[in-house]
Order: C-alpha cells, then sequence, then structure tokens
C-alpha cells in the first residue's frame, strides 16, 4: 500500500463561505496564541513548552475559549503539532524562528485522522462533509487511483478554496523494457539518450512581463504596515492577488508540464538514468563583490524554471509505481559532459559548444544527447569508462540501486 494525495478544488456556498473563513481564523488565532506561550514562558520562565504540554493543556483551554469546543479536538492538535514542526524546524537552523501570522498568510488546517469529515466519492468528483462546521462542499477532481481516505487538508489560496486528501491506495502504472538517459539543462529542459529533445516551455519568462507590470501597479497602492498601524487599500488588495493568480498560473502551467514529460518518460521506459545534481549548491547565490552577479540570478532563474528537482521526483515516484529503476550517475566522476560516449575520450567544452565533435574518433552528436547516453551506458555497465569495473553505489535509491541493476539481464539502449 502507498499514500497518495489528491487535491480537490472545493465550491462552498455562501453560509459556507462564512463557516469556512470562521474556521480558518480560529485556527490561526490558536496557532498565534501556541506561539506566545511559548515565547513568554522561554523569555520569563527560562521554561521549554513542548508539544504534549500544550496539547493537554486544550481541555482548559476550550473551557475559558467556549468557541473552540465547536472545532475537531484532532484538528486543534494538528494546529498545535504545525507550531511544534516549525520550531524544530527552528533550531536545526533549517529556517527562522516562527513569528505570529495573519489572517492573509495563514492558508487553513488538517484533519490528521478519519475523524471530523467524511468525503463521498469515488475519486471523480463528489462532495466532502465537514460534520465539525455542519456543511458540505461541492468538489470537483478526479484521482488516478482511489483508495481509502487518511487524512484531509483544507486550504485557502487565492480566493479559492480546496480539500487536500490523502488515500492509501495500491497504484499500478504501465512501463514497457526500455531504457533511457536522460541530460537536464537550461537551453533545452531534457535531452534524451534516443536523440529526443523536449524543448524548455520557459513559463516564468513569458510570464515575467504581466507579473513585472501587476507588481508595479502593486506598488503604488497603500501597502499595510503594521508598525505604524496602517491597514492595506482595497485597491493594494486587489492588486495583489492580480499578481498571486498570474504567479498561480505559472506554477500549474510547470506541474502540469512537469507531470505529462515524466509520464511519458515512463511509460516507455522502465531503467531511467539521470546524473546526479547538488541542485541547492547550483542554484545559489552570486558571492558578495562577484561581477557577474546579473548572469548569475538570470541562471538560476533559468534552471528554477525548468523545475530539474520536480522532474526527477516526478519520474522517481512514477517509476516505483510502475516497478521501474532510477539510476543517478555520479556527475564528478563521469563528467557527461565532457565524454564521448562512442570511444570515452574526454575533452572539457564551452556551454556555448552546443555539438559534441570528438577528435579521437570524429564521432559527433548534440552535447546534451551524448551526455545522456554516456550516463545509460555507465549504468548498464557497457561504458569504456567502467569496463571491468563491479556496478556499486553506497547509497542505493529505494527505487533500485546499481547493484539491483548489475544483477538483471542487461537492456540494449535505444537508439
Amino acid at each position: 500500500m502507498a499514500t497518495r494525495r489528491v487535491t480537490f478544488r472545493l465550491y462552498p456556498k455562501p453560509n459556507a463561505v462564512h463557516q469556512l473563513n470562521w474556521a480558518r481564523r480560529m485556527h490561526k488565532d490558536l496557532y498565534n496564541s501556541a506561539i506566545a506561550n511559548r515565547r513568554v514562558q522561554y523569555e520569563r520562565y527560562g521554561h521549554s513548552v513542548s508539544y504534549y504540554e500544550q496539547q493537554n493543556s486544550l481541555p482548559a483551554f476550550k473551557e475559558v475559549w467556549i468557541e473552540y469546543k465547536q472545532l475537531g479536538s484532532q484538528t486543534l492538535q494538528a494546529t498545535l503539532k504545525r507550531v511544534d514542526l516549525a520550531y524544530q524546524s527552528f533550531f536545526k537552523g533549517l529556517r527562522g524562528k516562527p513569528k505570529f501570522k495573519s489572517i492573509r498568510h495563514y492558508s487553513g488546517w488538517s484533519y490528521p485522522a478519519t475523524s471530523g469529515w467524511k468525503v463521498h466519492t469515488t475519486g471523480d468528483n463528489g462532495y466532502l462533509e465537514l460534520t465539525d462546521l455542519k456543511v458540505s462542499l461541492r468538489m470537483r477532481g478526479k484521482a488516478r487511483t482511489w483508495g481509502k481516505p487518511t487524512t484531509c487538508t483544507i486550504v485557502y489560496r487565492n480566493g479559492k478554496w480546496y480539500a487536500s486528501i490523502t488515500v492509501e491506495c495500491t497504484p499500478v502504472r504501465e512501463t514497457s523494457d526500455g531504457a533511457i538517459g536522460i541530460d537536464f539543462g537550461t537551453y533545452q529542459a531534457a535531452a534524451l539518450s534516443d536523440g529526443t529533445v523536449i524543448d524548455n516551455p520557459r513559463f516564468q519568462y513569458q510570464s515575467a512581463e504581466k507579473i513585472r507590470m501587476a507588481s508595479k501597479q502593486k506598488r503604488r497602492k497603500r501597502a499595510p504596515n503594521f508598525k505604524k498601524k496602517i491597514k492595506a487599500s482595497k485597491r493594494w488588495k486587489k492588486a495583489s492577488r492580480k499578481v498571486s493568480c498570474i504567479q498561480q498560473k505559472v506554477f500549474n502551467q510547470r506541474q502540469d508540464w512537469t507531470h505529462k514529460v515524466a509520464a511519458q518518460i515512463v511509460r516507455g521506459n522502465s531503467l531511467v538514468v539521470t546524473e546526479e545534481l547538488n541542485l541547492k549548491g547550483m542554484t545559489k547565490r552570486a558571492k558578495k563583490g562577484s561581477k557577474r552577479k546579473a548572469q548569475k540570478t538570470g541562471l538560476n532563474r533559468s534552471m528554477l524554471d525548468v523545475g530539474i528537482g520536480n522532474i526527477t521526483k516526478a519520474i522517481e515516484y512514477k517509476l516505483q509505481e510502475a516497478g521501474g529503476f532510477l539510476v543517478k550517475v555520479p556527475t564528478k566522476k563521469v563528467k557527461p559532459s565532457q565524454t564521448c560516449p562512442n570511444c570515452g575520450h574526454q575533452r572539457k567544452k564551452n556551454l556555448s559548444e552546443r555539438v559534441h565533435h570528438c577528435s579521437e574518433c570524429s564521432a559527433t552528436y548534440d552535447r546534451d544527447v551524448a551526455a545522456a547516453f554516456v550516463m545509460l551506458s555507465w549504468a548498464l555497465g557497457i561504458s569504456v569508462l567502467n569496463r571491468g569495473e563491479e556496478i556499486s553505489t553506497s547509497i542505493p535509491r529505494h527505487t533500485g540501486g546499481w547493484k539491483q541493476i548489475s544483477s538483471l539481464k542487461r537492456q540494449k539502449p535505444r537508439t
């Protein structure tokens, strides 16, 4: 059994919208109260409040704030757990100190179990019943594989309501016995070892002018200032929603394209080979005083626009559903972009060189296609760089490691 998340769009009636907004505000106040409690206890008394301490105080808290009795106890516990996770991330140095949130930045709440809500669907549209709020919401969406619902999260984003439901299911995905190597880039989104090239859609670049103009109009409106107790104007809120809608559209376009490309690759190949990239390090800001700060910023924006990490994760879990294997080649050892796929001769290339031409064997390939073929040959053990070596890796991927690959029957690369 696997756990999958399905998101449905909700269409609440006016009275249901009022209830949803009320519940969101109540959870926001509880979130802020939990942060205030932790701060006061630590600053005044040196006591670090734990999650279980706040959870055990919920019954007494609801006796004072009786309006919280309508909300389910598990949803309130989930909100307190969200505060605890924020502090754990802060202690580990993964994020900043948790801050108080306004209703504008508080997205929603969660039902961590099956109590307090009930979904009536088989994975294709239906309606959602929130028993604690006594509302029934029509929802629209379609799940690829439906199963047993376990948790539900209500999300408010850009004036729309969504229900994110996790289900326990047994996903099944079709695939074939093909093997393919993939080289990701910014000039071209991906190049496959069989010669196929996937163009970069550049969703962010195409919408950059719209975002710039909408942001310019937003800056001309009266923005909120909590320190000076200045409220945002209605025109600022309207302009802010416009910017958010454009950015959300770019996100949706990239997500749709990512899953379509990943599904197409997995449908024809049970073995996918790609390079092991440190995307966090590759997209870091330029060093202070760098003369190429603008170029580095543009490169980072182009890499994030492709969404290499998202594509890799999508391919990985889809291969897991299909029973395939994902292999990540060590880039520093193999050097796919500098290696000839025909003879193995290595030569450094500038980024401007888009065609691979080997000076030893006179082989000519597209640069990215050649790199993809080198990675696939290395994973299958037929590369001239590792002939006679055992294919091994210290940390096998859960979708399949190199040791598992070497024990299988070798598959001929698709040309």
